[in-house]
């Protein structure tokens, strides 16, 4: 039910939209499977740049630089051990730049100079990588 104009809502109440709400629509994604080859779960949340994720998880590292996945805020997919699942990428906003994670990036991530040189890295210090 929509109730749009400065009609009394209850405090706490909920005033619906007319039309479904789409998050990160227009931004670039990309789709890629992704293989745990760990003995232990491994759980990923919305934001988390995923080029960085645990170095147990294969899958193309290059295509999933500057990308999280492309699901609601606050939530996350689990990876048991020995699982493979096809997951949807979509590009980091605001300034593109990630700091922390694992430490592989700490910058922008929209430099196409660095981006080979940070895979690289990635796979030399044992981040699975499937490309």
């Amino acid at each position: 039910m929509s109730q749009t104009s400065s009609s009394k809502v209850p405090v706490g109440g909920v005033i619906y939209s007319d039309t479904p709400i789409e998050f990160n629509e227009g931004r670039p994604t990309v789709t890629l499977k992704v293989r745990n080859t760990g003995d232990r779960p491994i759980q990923v949340g919305s934001h988390y740049h995923f080029f960085e994720v645990n170095r147990a998880l294969e899958f193309d590292r290059a295509a999933a630089y500057g990308m999280r996945l492309n699901i609601s805020a606050t939530t996350a997919i689990r990876f048991e051990p020995g699982d493979e699942k096809t997951v949807s990428l979509v590009a980091i906003g605001g300034t593109a730049s990630t700091f922390g994670f694992n430490n592989l990036v700490d910058g922008w991530t929209g430099n196409p100079h660095l981006k080979p040189i940070d895979v690289k890295n990635a796979i030399d210090i044992g981040f699975k990588n499937s490309k």
